[in-house]
């Protein structure tokens, strides 16, 4: 079963998934992803920090998980 991720996934547990979707975080500006604050984050609280439609996120880290 892949993992899936929603507005309340914590950033935490989408990088312990899968270390590779660091890449979509940094290019949305979040680029302390390994400090306590964000990991503890809600996709849906980064995103709005950082300007970013959640929707969008989802999509693309879903995609990244379904292959």
């Amino acid at each position: 079963m892949a993992f899936t991720v929603n507005k309340d996934t914590i950033i935490g547990d989408i990088m312990d998934a899968d270390e590779n979707t660091a890449p979509y975080f940094m290019e949305m500006g979040m680029h302390c992803l390994y400090c306590p604050s964000s990991r503890g984050e809600t996709l849906e609280q980064a995103c709005m920090v950082h300007g970013v439609s959640c929707d969008e996120m989802i999509e693309k880290l879903n995609a990244h998980f379904a292959k």
